[in-house]
């Protein structure tokens, strides 16, 4: 059974439709999910009241995966480096990831086997705006803590990071800048960092739709 927190997204709308078409239950999860779970990461007794009603519901929670923060495109770009818009980017992307994964680990690590997703970005890599790297980064960086304290549990997390997110994504990467990937190749990813064959994998940042051309980061 999977958890797909931002489920009726651009993003988590690919991922639940790939997971079901590999036979999984798939559960959109968000604010205003109609067919699914109704949650608020932003709000930790909805969190805890979803990943409660989730394991009543179907006795387990195999694996969770969370997309749910806006596209960097909808920031205010004129507000980059506005200290306010900073901490609400971080608290909607990176705290609502740890508020989830908290509340999600408990059964995992009691059943030894879990896996937990979230979708970052590539903007970590890059500067140019403060609010769109450091809510990637304060991501990619709690998923890593994460993972090393369940690490030997049956239990792994990572991130997936793309860059601009198309639907026709261009094949052309230019110098400085992140490859683009569509919904469907993300899910991809993202289906089989949640699957049983990818239980050597943990603790990793992957980018999709090529890492920043002509940077390294180790």
């Amino acid at each position: 059974m999977v958890l797909v927190v931002g489920g009726t997204g651009l993003i988590g709308r690919a991922v639940v439709a790939r997971l079901r078409e590999e036979g999984a239950t798939a559960i959109p999860a968000s604010r205003n999910a109609a067919d699914g779970i109704v949650v608020d990461a932003r709000d930790p007794e909805s969190v805890t009241a979803a990943i409660n009603a989730v394991l009543q519901r179907y006795a387990r929670l195999d694996a969770l995966v969370v997309t749910a923060a806006p596209s960097a495109r909808t920031l205010d770009a004129t507000r980059h480096a506005d200290p306010e818009q900073v901490l609400d980017a971080i608290d909607t992307k990176a705290m609502s990831f740890l508020r989830l994964a908290n509340a999600a680990l408990p059964s995992m690590t009691g059943a030894g086997y879990g896996r937990i997703v979230g979708v970052s970005g590539q903007n970590a890599l890059l500067t140019g705006n403060v609010t769109g790297s450091v809510r990637n980064a304060a991501l990619i960086l709690t998923a890593k803590n994460l993972a090393d304290t369940v690490a030997g549990s049956g239990v792994t997390i990572n991130t997936v990071s793309p860059g601009i997110v198309s639907h026709t994504p261009e094949a052309e990467v230019e110098p400085g800048r992140p490859g683009e990937s569509s919904p469907d190749q993300i899910a991809d990813l993202v289906a089989f960092l949640v699957s049983p064959r990818a239980g050597g994998i943990s603790g990793e940042s992957i980018a999709i739709g090529h890492r920043v051309r002509g940077v390294t980061s180790m």
